[in-house]
Parts: structure tokens; sequence; C-alpha cells
């Protein structure tokens, strides 16, 4: 492996199963450390395609978003670091496609709990085709003022506290990822903070070893002094020994080995990563220490003695010469996001919808402040949920009933009628449900079905008003308006609508007052005596009645009974009941499997 420096700062990368958190904290990273590019170039997201918006600094960006990797490494031939978040389970496989790509260099694998024989297997690959892989169960590794991988150094905060923005002289490398994050902030302390860092995976067979980045580091320039975090078990760290022997790193090396707590056990001890477990004498910490230390590296007698250690080689340095401490620099400040700043009350934010009918935000959503199980443990029905969503109240009994009622007597009215016929068209040309539901309901107006609010709007206009039904009428008939709710194609005086007998004699039995529909019916009387189609229909009815909802329930002001009519919430119950029936006319021409609909010919009258 042995080369040189990973990374870079025109160095891109491209991301392995999307995780907006990873991903954003690498591109505020490109922005503290003023890259000109983002450093993730791609996303890949099995079976996704398109785009996912991000920030690039004050910017907002949009990444690409690849269902492959084969067709990523063809659109971003530059991007040579693969960044894998697949789980365990798929790691491997994503993992040894990404190598076998001719524009992938270097594969990071975040996962913990990767088969061993993949890991070994992904080993010799790698090492066969000149390839690095950091991993598996690791957080990454960053190049300081360059690029880093992930969630590698933790937050902005973090980094900025461990001055990461910008090089330093120190090349690091440890197995945990956890203890980079304290070693960072250690390094930054008592030297000019880290060139590099790396965390190769707590595994027991890691895609590379801490002397392979040791190594590594010996061949950059710009790395002046290498400091190691090694932990028991495994004999990774021998091979550092060999080398610091034969003499192959000539720079500075400060070491230390954690678990020497584990002598302190009877038994033997499995710690956090599952590499960290002694075998046998070689393998414990204390002895991996003593070796380092009499091949030359810099052991101190205690992890708590490592900051000190490290300092005092940064420091014999620069006496030297040989490091000339990094200026420092000022960073670019990252734009929070909106939603922390909010959280933290710093700003304010106008809300860009208002809703009063509903809440979603709790353990189980509320209709009307209402919770869902209480909706269901005391039997609510279509009604009452109307009532809670629509009135924004617990309407009494009578009245959801009426609302339910209504709902059952305009569910269809036949095949015929311009909605149905119009949804039955549609689904016969193949179109799908919503379509031709859509198709049925924009025939919904003055003419079908769309009469109730109007209805209302001129009852109780009328009634309010004290006219006389003849006055009514008359004063309709000069504005050339036809009465709302009165009319019908079909029905008579001697043959009237079903639905509206009894919804009529639902209210009689069930409404305490029902003044509007008796002057609805007065006005019948009058029309009647002029034309025998002229009967109430259905619109007129539950117009009427539901003015006498509003009214007789005592529940409404009149201003809100008056703005109810206006907004068209009663036309809303036909819309919702006829859905039902449309509905069920497109799933009948479907199970049919009705041919497309052709109007005959001897239909239609053909005229110049």
């Amino acid at each position: 492996m042995a080369t040189g420096q990973l990374f870079s700062k025109s160095t891109q990368a491209l991301f392995y199963n999307y995780k907006q958190l990873p991903i954003q904290r690498m591109l505020d990273f490109d922005f503290l450390c003023g890259r000109e590019t983002p450093s993730v170039a791609g996303i890949i997201n099995p079976g996704a395609e398109g785009f996912q918006k991000l920030f690039f600094g004050q910017e907002e960006i949009a990444i690409p978003v690849h269902s492959t990797i084969e067709a990523a490494c063809a659109a971003h031939p530059t991007a040579d670091v693969f960044i894998n978040f697949a789980s365990f389970r798929s790691a491997a496989a994503s993992s040894m496609a990404a190598l076998k790509q001719p524009t992938v260099r270097v594969v990071a694998i975040i996962a913990e709990g990767v088969p061993e024989l993949d890991t070994k297997q992904l080993i010799a690959y790698a090492k066969a085709n000149n390839k690095v892989v950091i991993g598996p169960a690791t957080v990454g590794g960053i190049q300081a003022g360059a690029f880093k991988i992930g969630d590698t150094a933790g937050t902005i905060d973090n980094i900025i506290h461990c001055k990461l923005y910008r090089p330093g002289s120190v090349g690091f490398v440890s197995k945990s990822g956890g203890m980079s994050n304290e070693l960072y902030n250690s390094i930054a302390r008592v030297t000019d903070g880290i060139y590099e860092g790396i965390a190769i995976g707590g595994d027991v067979f890691p895609g590379s070893t801490l002397s392979d980045h040791v190594l590594r580091f010996n061949n950059i320039p710009q790395v002046k002094m290498i400091v190691v975090l090694g932990e028991l078990g495994g004999r990774d760290e021998y091979s550092l020994v060999e080398a610091l022997k034969q003499g192959k790193i000539n720079k500075p090396v400060v070491a230390w080995v954690s678990g020497t707590c584990a002598t302190l056990f009877k038994s033997e001890v499995q710690f956090g990563h599952a590499g960290a477990k002694s075998g046998g004498e070689m393998e414990s910490a204390q002895a991996k220490n003593q070796a380092l230390k009499e091949a030359g590296a810099v052991v101190p007698t205690s992890y708590e003695a490592f900051e000190a250690a490290i300092k005092e080689t940064f420091v014999k340095l620069v006496e030297e010469g040989k490091i000339t401490p990094i200026k420092e620099v000022t960073p670019p400040q990252i734009p929070e996001d909106l939603n922390s700043a909010i959280k933290s009350g710093k700003v304010r934010a106008p809300t860009h919808i208002i809703s009063t009918i509903s809440d979603d935000r709790g353990e189980e959503p509320c209709y009307g402040g209402v919770p869902m199980s209480s909706i269901v443990e005391q039997g609510f029905g279509v009604g009452d949920v109307i009532s809670l969503l629509w009135f924004k109240r617990s309407l009494p009994r009578y009245c959801t009933r009426f609302i339910e009622i209504c709902i059952m007597l305009c569910a269809d009215h036949g095949p015929c009628v311009s909605g149905a016929h119009n949804t039955i068209v549609t689904a016969r040309a193949g179109k799908d449900l919503v379509s031709s539901l859509v198709s049925g309901l924009l025939t919904i107006g003055p003419r079908f079905g769309g009469a109730i609010d109007d209805a209302a709007r001129y009852f109780k206009d009328a009634y309010d008003r004290g006219l006389a039904p003849y006055e009514f009428v008359e004063g309709m008939k000069k504005k050339g308006i036809r009465v709302p709710g009165i009319g019908h194609r079909i029905k008579r005086g001697d043959n009237r609508d079903k639905r509206v007998e009894l919804l009529q004699r639902f209210a009689r039995d069930q409404f305490p007052s029902v003044k509007y529909m008796e002057y609805a019916v007065q006005v019948e009387t009058y029309t009647l005596s002029k034309a025998n189609n002229l009967v109430m229909n259905v619109d007129g009815a539950i117009g009427s009645l539901f003015l006498d909802l509003l009214a007789g329930s005592g529940m409404f002001t009149k201003q809100e009974i008056d703005e109810i009519v206006e907004i068209g919430y009663l036309n809303g119950l036909f819309v919702l009941a006829r859905s039902i029936g449309l509905i069920g006319h497109t799933f009948d021409q479907k199970r049919l499997k009705q041919p497309l609909y052709r109007h005959p010919w001897e239909d239609v009258l053909y005229t110049k």
C-alpha cells in the first residue's frame, strides 16, 4: 500500500445509500476549508434516480442521484473515493462492485458486522489491484483543510475546535473512530494540528492496517510526526514494530495501545470492537506497548500521559527547526440551518400553512382536537369525523346521523347522469381510478349536484327577509334565475323523489326546528301550481334542512352559518357522497373489462 497522500482539496467522492446528515457535514466541512467544489459528486441510492437538495455554504445545490454504482462512476469519472453507508448485509457486495470500477481508488466501509470472509475477499482484491480499503466498522478519515469522510470528527463545532479546517503537521491513525475525536482534540491542544487522520475500524480484519497508514504518512513531506492509537487484540501493531526496527519509518512515532486494564479482570474480556479481545500475552496492550517502545516509538506510561508525550515530541521538532508551526487562519462562518436556528430561538420565521382542523405532531393524529384513539373507542362514525374536520366541533348525534343519511342517499344515481357517464367513459378508456373519479367530479356544478349551497343561500335569504313563497319565486323569475333546489328532469308532483321524502321524515322526527324546510315546502307548493316538474329535488331538501341543522343545533352563530353556506360546505357533502358512486362505477367497468366507449352515430344529430 505505502505510496503517499490519499486525499486532497480536489478529491471527490460517491456516497452510497443516501444519508442526509453525514453528506451535509461533508459539504459544510468543504465550505469551512474553502473548497471551490463540493466533495460529494454523486449519490448512489439503489432503485432511485434524480437529485438531492443540500447546502454548500449559503448556496443550495442539487447533487445527482444514481441507481447503480456503474452509472455513478460513468457520470463522475473524477470521483475516486467510494463512501459506503450500506448495512452490513449488503456492504461487502456493494464495496466489491465499487472496487471493480476503474475510477474508484479508495473505498470506506462504515458498517459494523460485515462477515469476515467477505472482508478478506475485499482486502485481497484491493491489494491485487493497488486500491485502498478503510474499514469496515470505521467512521472514516480526514485530510485537514481538504476532505473528510462522512461523520469523521463529528460536528462542525468540534472540527473548528480541533483546527481541522486547515492542515497541521501530524499524521494520526487509530482503530477507534470515537477515540479519534478524542485524539484530534488532544493533538490540536499541544501541536499545530492534524495533517491527516484515519480510523481503520475495529473489526478483526481491517481493510488497511495501522502500519499501512504509518508507512504512507512517512512518505508525505507535510507530515512531520506520527501518532498511533492501537488497542488490545490482534497483532496489527507488530507489523508497525517490524517497520520501525527495519528503519522504514524515519519520522517520530508516538504510540499507545489501549486496554491495559484488561489484566485487572480474571477472565478474558471482549471490549467494544470485534477485534478488541486479547487472545494471549502477545495480544495484550502491555506487550504491544513494550514492543513499540523497544522498536523506537515514543510510548508513555499511561493514556493520561499520551498527550504530554505528543507535546514533548512536537516541541522538540520545532526546536530542531523541522516544524514551522502553521499560521492560524480564521475559518468562515457556516450558515446555521433554519430549523436549528428556530429551535434555539435565534430567529423567527413565518409559517406557510395554517391548520385548525387536525394535528399530527403528537403520538397520534387529532381531528378537531380529538385524539384518533378516542374517535375509535367512542364509536364515532363518518358523520362525527365530518363534524370535527368540517365544522370543528362535535355535533349532536341527530346531526351527524343526518350527514350520514345525506351521504348514503347521494352516493349514486345510476349510470346515466353526467358525472357517472363521464367516469364510465374515462374508465373504459383505460385511465386510472383517480383520473376516472375526477372526470366525473368535474361535472358537478349548478346543473348537476352543485345547487345545494345556492338552494340554502336563496331559501335562507328569502325566509330571513320574510318573503312569501310567491314573492320569492316571482322575484327570482324577474331576475332570470331559476330557483335552486326546485325542478327535476324525471320526478313530478305525483311522483316525488323518495330521497327527499326520507330526509324530510327524518328531520321532522329528529330536528328541534324545521322552519327552513317548511318554507322550502311552501315554495314547492307554489312552483307545482305552475308546472308539475317543479318539484323539490334532493339539492333543495339537503340545502333547506342543513340550514335547520345549523340554526336548530344552537352551536353556530348567524355569522358562522352565513360563512358555511358561502364557502361551499353543503356542496362538499354531494362531492363526498357522489365520489363513492363514481369509484364504484370505475371498478364496475374495469371488472367487466369494458372496451373503449364510442358514442353511436344514430344518437347524434348531424346538421349544418
